[in-house]
């Protein structure tokens, strides 16, 4: 065996790895493209037989392909998805460096030293990723990591009898290897359109040019790009170095069955994963609790954080995890509050981590801030989890559809998004009081004739009453209809805002022949 360079690296390719992230499956997927401004950003294989392309405007790709399915864009769960892969990369081959969520390089020397050979590293990795469910996995060796990049790439270029998913260029051959691609590949589209202009087709015919005309004429980036195209990569290889251990768990001897048990036993392993963060330099934003009970049974949670977990944050959170069990498994008769199954370990792994030094107190103290959050946490503390809730707005048409309730201390999730477009929806500022369900109430004539709203919204008299109370003034109607195409969802009917004598601004809705309030304003 050769001695391996210490330019060779291997690169390790995951096709359409956006769209998995998305999709949460391996390939093979559906039509299915994610964009970004309107833009295509990523397609799958399936899409692109269909004529769909990256850079491709989102209606150009749907008039190709009517039943392509379109998603967001989101740069964060592809890093988050694909932190997985690093570890378990890093487990076979510790110094994996990162490029971006798909890709991935490592230095060549100690894996090909390990398996005897380069080939023999590659088939080695692709099984081991494999048996992870990672068959898509793609591996190019090469001197730099651009070659080695589109060495990976080209492993399913060819033949299908012919493929193998791993692609070595031998030292000393990357211009070689190089010379016949097109100059599209250099991933510069303005440079590439300029270069075609110049009748320069190739990474050959650009590799050709002189690098000091390159280099006056297209600048530092330009002359980077003229090395690459002649395989010249010299781009710095820095390892990644091995994540923390951060997780912690306790067993106990004896399964515990009462919930301040567990509480106390469990804050020691709090403090040591609060002294695994500091040693790390970060700080816990969210975490994963898993409880195993005495049948081998699993339950986990992850819980949020406004700012970051400390100790006490964390033996709560177990403790509401555990009153979580006692209110689903403990009888209405059970005497015993706090027995419930008994648990012989605990789990704590801190699930999303930031920089400590975004959460250092201020000079001259925390803050308001932090010392209410910690008030209002005893209070979280003393009445349960969903003892104390926080409200957002989503998005939605009724008034109670749009309200959602989050425990203190957690994130607001949001599952219709409240700046996408609402037809029928109330404009700001809402009702300081939402009434849900809603509620009945009489809206009549001065003399106490029920008043109707026809279809078109005209009504049958004017509003003069409200449950007795005289009304002053009103504004409407506004029409309101939802889940037309669902008969069992499907509601219509008509807002409007009516002002009582005592200076008490209503919102009232007509549907089916009644009058309901929604809310009321203050």
């Amino acid at each position: 065996m050769t001695e391996p360079s210490a330019l060779r690296v291997h690169a390790l390719w995951f096709p359409d790895w956006p769209l998995r992230a998305a999709l949460g499956t391996p390939p093979p997927h559906p039509p299915t493209a994610l964009t970004r401004g309107n833009i295509v950003v990523a397609c799958t294989a399936s899409a692109r037989a269909h004529g769909v392309r990256v850079g491709q405007r989102r209606r150009m790709a749907q008039g190709l392909l009517p039943s392509l399915q379109l998603l967001p864009s989101d740069a964060e769960q592809e890093e988050r998805s694909f932190l997985p892969v690093l570890r378990l990369i890093d487990s076979h081959s510790p110094g994996v460096h990162l490029i971006r969520p798909g890709l991935a390089v490592l230095r060549s020397r100690g894996v090909t030293r390990y398996h005897g050979g380069e080939v023999e590293s590659a088939q080695a990795l692709t099984g081991a990723l494999a048996a992870e469910g990672l068959p898509e996995a793609r591996i190019g060796i090469a001197d730099g990591v651009f070659t080695a990049e589109i060495a990976a790439r080209a492993t399913v270029t060819g033949a299908a009898s012919e493929q193998v998913p791993w692609r070595v260029v031998p030292p000393g051959r990357a211009a070689e290897f190089l010379s016949p691609l097109p100059v599209q590949v250099l991933g510069d589209d303005d440079l590439a359109s300029l270069l075609l202009r110049l009748g320069v087709s190739t990474l050959g015919g650009f590799a050709a040019l002189g690098a000091l005309e390159v280099r006056t004429r297209f600048g530092e980036h330009g002359a980077r790009l003229h090395a690459l195209a002649g395989g010249a990569d010299s781009r710095p290889l820095t390892p990644r170095p091995p994540d923390p251990e951060l997780a912690r768990e306790v067993e106990f001897d004896s399964p515990l069955g009462q919930a301040d048990q567990i509480a106390f036993a469990v804050r020691q392993t709090a403090d040591a994963v609060l002294l695994a963060l500091a040693d790390a330099s970060v700080v816990c934003t969210e975490a994963r609790i898993d409880l195993t009970d005495d049948d081998g049974r699993v339950t986990s949670r992850s819980w949020l954080h406004p700012t970051c977990f400390d100790a006490a944050d964390l033996v709560d959170r177990v403790r509401w995890q555990l009153e979580a069990l006692v209110t689903k498994e403990a009888s209405a008769d059970d005497d015993a509050a706090h027995a419930f199954r008994g648990i012989v370990g605990v789990r704590i792994i801190p699930a999303a981590v930031d920089d400590a030094a975004h959460h250092q107190p201020g000079l001259f103290g925390a803050g308001t801030d932090e010392r209410l959050h910690h008030a209002v946490s005893r209070v979280q503390t003393l009445l349960g989890h969903q003892g104390v809730v926080t409200a957002a707005v989503s998005g939605g048409r009724l008034l109670a559809d749009r309200q959602v309730f989050t425990p203190w201390g957690e994130r607001s999730v949001l599952e219709r998004d409240p700046a996408r477009p609402w037809p029928g929806s109330l404009p700001g500022p809402l009702p300081a009081e939402v009434f849900s369900p809603l509620r009945p109430i009489k809206v009549t004539t001065a003399t106490g004739e029920s008043i109707t709203v026809d279809a078109r919204g005209s009504l049958s008299a004017v509003p003069a009453l409200l449950d007795e109370e005289e009304i002053v003034g009103w504004a409407g109607p506004w029409p309101l209809r939802e889940h037309r195409w669902d008969a069992t969802r499907a509601r219509s009917g008509h807002r409007f805002q009516l002002l009582d004598r005592r200076q008490r601004a209503w919102l009232v809705l007509h549907s089916d022949g009644m009058w309901w309030a929604e809310g009321r304003y203050r």
